[in-house]
């Protein structure tokens, strides 16, 4: 068996095992998971280290024919871009698994369904043909709805609700959009590869690429589609939020790259000045919001609405050729930036709101002397949000900075003043619920800080984002030859 589907099987065979174990052995499923998940994350590195970043283009190529009438095969292969996904979804798979170590209600489903959510994941960064494609990205997204209603907290029936309906509308864009590039192509085949060879008429492109955008737009909490998202932050679980904002929310930003960048470059180039305008004013109205909110969650869930404002953006940049590599190679490494800090943002959270039962700013004070060590991790991934050097979002803020300021300055103003408001909510949670008088009906929390095992995920996550912001040619060697292959189509 080879390497890409061994990845893909990781949790498609742990999720068999979790449906074949009774559901009073809550340990031993709890164990199918975390080795299922380690494995993934074994083979993931792998796979990062032994990709051949100068020879770039699709490695590791897998096709099995399966419904050869219509041209349907069993597709894998990955480039720079996706294989740093892929390794971007075992880390956060692993810690998620983590983090929920110690839940009681409905363990066996709420891990069955988490399998299958991930299985999804990386059946979309792995596949090459488009049919398996939307089928991959369909099984990321229907588990979203019963994780969140039935584990989830406060409103979780409307957050449930409101999060089908947004992605079930960017589906109903993206399903007819993607049977018409089939269509149109005449080659009979799915195969992404080949799809991306065939030279489709410029009217075509324009009329197509923003039902492929916007489809996969609002899974990127695209501005103004993005709010389902927020509010599904807040009454997700948390490794359900982990794996929301950190790899779901990539999911489409991915999709926009794959289908639409790669197969339509006429269309990206026809839209991107209206998509780049949107993406920038997304940058600096979900920090703006996020200022203004008093819940943690909803604080993180707006962040990410901007943060992943920078990742669109950087997609749009790249497609108008002044700076592309540097806008499509911060696009990427904030993707993988943005997906370790939310799922550190959200795994320590939930782990205070396990123990203190609120996620209301305003009940703290003094924080950081009853819970030193989840403090310090907060104000970790705080640190990240806010572009801080040493840590790996700095890196991919600043090229897509670079980027915008080439190509329409005023977008790059629109990225400064989205990182100096982050600056201001960052500080502002670290004033009100860290720092300060201490609130003496937190003192109980003084016993229950961080210990043992539950540093283990944060640790992990904490020390991702420190090397790869100390060492980002790790991650950008990568990415680079995979970039001017792409953008070889806009030159």
């Amino acid at each position: 068996m080879q390497l890409l589907s061994e990845i893909l099987l990781c949790p498609v065979g742990a999720l068999v095992l979790v449906l074949l174990i009774p559901a009073r052995a809550v340990q031993a499923i709890r164990w199918v998971c975390a080795l299922s998940a380690l494995m993934a994350g074994v083979l993931s590195v792998q796979l990062w280290r032994t990709y051949d970043a100068a020879a770039g283009g699709f490695q590791f190529v897998e096709i099995i024919p399966w419904v050869e009438v219509v041209g349907i095969s069993y597709h894998l292969a990955v480039d720079g871009f996706s294989t740093i996904l892929v390794m971007l979804t075992s880390i956060v798979f692993f810690t998620g698994v983590l983090t929920m170590w110690d839940l009681e209600i409905r363990v066996k489903e709420f891990f069955a369904f988490m399998l299958l959510l991930v299985t999804g994941v990386y059946g979309v960064f792995l596949s090459q043909d488009l049919f398996f494609f939307f089928l991959f990205y369909e099984v990321a997204v229907v588990p979203m709805y019963p994780l969140i209603l039935i584990w989830g907290s406060g409103n979780r029936e409307y957050a449930a609700m409101k999060l089908v309906l947004f992605l079930l509308a960017g589906s109903a864009l993206l399903f007819p959009a993607l049977l018409a590039i089939y269509h149109a192509s005449g080659l009979g085949t799915f195969n992404m590869i080949l799809l991306a060879q065939k030279a489709f008429d410029p009217d075509f492109q324009i009329f197509v690429y923003p039902f492929v955008f916007l489809g996969f737009g609002v899974l990127a909490g695209l501005f103004p589609f993005h709010g389902w998202s927020p509010t599904g932050h807040v009454a997700a679980p948390s490794a359900v939020s982990m794996l929301h904002a950190g790899v779901l929310m990539k999911l489409g930003a991915y999709g926009i790259l794959a289908v639409g960048i790669r197969l339509l470059p006429v269309g990206a180039v026809y839209w991107a000045p209206t998509f780049a305008t949107l993406a920038a004013i997304g940058v600096v109205y979900g920090a703006f919001v996020a200022i203004r909110q008093t819940d943690f969650k909803f604080v993180i869930g707006f962040s990410s609405v901007s943060h992943m404002g920078i990742v669109v953006l950087g997609l749009n940049l790249a497609v108008l050729g002044k700076a592309g590599q540097d806008a499509l190679n911060g696009a990427v490494f904030q993707m993988f930036a943005h997906g370790i800090m939310t799922a550190l943002f959200f795994s320590t959270v939930g782990f205070i709101y396990d123990r203190a039962h609120s996620k209301t700013i305003a009940d703290f004070g003094g924080l950081g002397s009853q819970m030193p060590r989840a403090v310090s991790v907060f104000i970790v991934a705080g640190l990240c949000g806010a572009g801080v050097p040493g840590l790996a979002s700095f890196w991919a803020e600043l090229l897509v900075f670079l980027a915008a300021l080439k190509t329409y300055p005023a977008l790059g103003v629109a990225i400064i003043v989205g990182l100096v408001l982050t600056a201001i909510y960052v500080i502002r949670v670290f004033s009100q619920a860290f720092f300060g008088p201490v609130n003496d009906k937190w003192d109980d929390l003084r016993g229950l800080d961080l210990k043992g095992w539950q540093i283990l995920p944060r640790a992990i996550l904490v020390a991702v984002l420190v090397y790869f912001g100390f060492f980002p040619s790790a991650l950008l060697d990568v990415i680079d030859g995979t970039t001017s292959t792409v953008l070889t189509a806009f030159r």
